[in-house]
C-alpha cells in the first residue's frame, strides 16, 4: 500500500538564510544547466531528495540559483520512503519547513513488494524503477514539469564501466531528457561535479545527512562499489582520469531519449 503525504511548509515568509555554495561547485553546475538547457523560465522543478549528501547539496545549490539566477523557477522537494529498515527520513520534514520549500513525502513497501513482483531485475534496478514511477506521479499531481536528480560525475563513470564490463554496452546516465510520456523533463545538474565536492560541501555546511539513505544497497558490497574502487585506483595514477571520462562519455550522457 502506498502513502502519499503532501507537507506544506510553515516558514515560507521567514525561510532560513541561503547557504554559501562554493564557486568550485556553482561553476560546473551552471555550465551543465547551460549546456543542456536544464532549467528554463517558469519551470517548476521537483528535487528527488533522499537525504544523502548529494541530494542535500543539490537542494542548496538549486535554492541558491533560485535566488540569483536570471531565470525564474519554482522549487519543491520529494522524498520516497521505500519502507526499508534503517532508513529514517522523518527529519527532512522539519528541515524543508525551515528552508521554506514545498515538500512531499511518498511511502511504499518497495522491498516487501519486490519479493513477489521482481523478476529478472536486481533489487536496485527494481527499486529505482518503482521510485521513478512514484516521482513522475507526484510531478503530475502537483504540477511540476521538471524532476531533478542528484547523480554526479562519479555516478556516471561507475555506470559507464558497469555497462561496458558487465553488459557489453556503451551506456551511462543522461544529463537531461524527457520521459516517454513527454510530460516530465529529468535533469542531473551535478553531471560535471565530483562526489568529493558534494561530500565536502555537506560536511562543511553540516547538512543533516541521513546515514545509509539506501540501506538495502549499503548492506553488502555492490558492483558499483567495485567500480568505485577501480576508478579510485586508476585516478591515483592518472589525475586527469575523470576529465578524460567526461569527454569520452559525452555522446552517451548528451542523448535526450528516455531511459
Amino acid at each position: 500500500m502506498s502513502r502519499s503525504v503532501p507537507i506544506v511548509e510553515d516558514s515560507r515568509n521567514h525561510p532560513a538564510p541561503l547557504l554559501k555554495v562554493p564557486k568550485a561547485i556553482l561553476r560546473p553546475v551552471g555550465r551543465a544547466i547551460a549546456d543542456f538547457g536544464m532549467i528554463r523560465e517558469g519551470d517548476r522543478v521537483l528535487l528527488g531528495l533522499s537525504g544523502g549528501k548529494d541530494s542535500l547539496s543539490l537542494l542548496h545549490i538549486l535554492r541558491h540559483l533560485q535566488r540569483h539566477a536570471p531565470i525564474r523557477f519554482e522549487l519543491g522537494a520529494l522524498t520516497v520512503d521505500p519502507q526499508i529498515e534503517g532508513f529514517h527520513p522523518e527529519t527532512l520534514k522539519e528541515y524543508l519547513a525551515q528552508l521554506g520549500i514545498p515538500y512531499f513525502f511518498e511511502s511504499q513497501p518497495i522491498a516487501e513488494n519486490a519479493k513477489s513482483q521482481m523478476k529478472n531485475d536486481s533489487f536496485c534496478a527494481y527499486c529505482s524503477r518503482i521510485k521513478r514511477g512514484m516521482m513522475y506521479s507526484t510531478c503530475r499531481r502537483e504540477g511540476y514539469n521538471v524532476l531533478a536528480l542528484a547523480q554526479h560525475l562519479d555516478d556516471l563513470a561507475e555506470s559507464f564501466l558497469m555497462s561496458a564490463f558487465r553488459g557489453g554496452q556503451l551506456r551511462t546516465m543522461k544529463a537531461s531528457y524527457t520521459n516517454r510520456e513527454g510530460d516530465v523533463r529529468i535533469i542531473r545538474p551535478l553531471v560535471y561535479v565530483r562526489e568529493r565536492q558534494t561530500g565536502d560541501f555537506a560536511n562543511q555546511r553540516i547538512l543533516p545527512v541521513i546515514p545509509d539513505s539506501c540501506p538495502a544497497c549499503f548492506a553488502m558490497p555492490t558492483e558499483r562499489d567495485h567500480m568505485k574502487e577501480l576508478l579510485a585506483q586508476e585516478e591515483a595514477h592518472n589525475k586527469q582520469l575523470f576529465k578524460s571520462l567526461l569527454t569520452a562519455m559525452r555522446p552517451l550522457y548528451s542523448k535526450i531519449t528516455a531511459e
